[in-house]
């Protein structure tokens, strides 16, 4: 029995684990907290001349202030597109056209929109927590298989542990990503 092999299982778990973290912190970025952030609009795609383009390709986004996005087309007659895709996009946002740049006005969030916008995090984190587990079960199901091969039982019990601390260690960071944008949400 290789001593490689377990390294390889754990190394792929933890770098599973890790993608899933990345992918909950580009949720959370989505979510918004009542400031205006250009990413608030990333996978936005708008219809350029017949093919589907991110928001940001066709377009220059940029903070006005804490609570006004700026689209500036590079294009002048993407801004009716643009409009269009933002609508469609239903980011909870109506985009002001003023002919030459599409303004996005983040209106304030009342308590119970900042309550749910909490709720929608925990979704996402539990999405996550869902993911690392699974991983976790994956992980172990290997070890187990390579326990049948003739890995010994103690160091099927220590792969199996070593799995269990990263779970563990990942769950921690998903709760403490959702900890600090729930208080970015709930601060007035």
């Amino acid at each position: 029995m290789n001593p490689d092999d377990i390294k390889s299982i754990q190394s792929h778990a933890e770098d599973q684990m890790k993608k899933a973290i990345d992918h909950l912190e580009v949720e959370l970025v989505k979510i918004r907290a009542g400031k205006a952030n250009p990413q608030m609009v990333d996978g936005i795609t708008v219809d350029y001349y017949g093919s589907p383009m991110p928001l940001n390709q066709v377009s220059n986004i940029s903070v006005m202030d804490a609570r006004t996005l700026s689209i500036q087309p590079w294009e002048k007659n993407m801004l009716q597109p643009i409009e269009k895709a933002i609508i469609a996009a239903n980011i909870g946002i109506h985009p002001q056209n003023d002919g030459n740049i599409i303004r996005l006005f983040l209106p304030p969030l009342t308590e119970e929109r900042r309550k749910d916008l909490v709720k929608k995090c925990h979704g996402e984190g539990e999405h996550s927590k869902v993911a690392i587990r699974n991983i976790r079960r994956d992980a172990i199901e290997h070890i187990k298989g390579l326990q049948k091969n003739g890995l010994s039982e103690d160091a099927t019990k220590d792969a199996e542990a070593n799995v269990q601390g990263l779970t563990d260690k990942f769950i921690t960071t998903v709760d403490k990503h959702l900890s600090l944008k729930e208080k970015e949400i709930m601060v007035v």
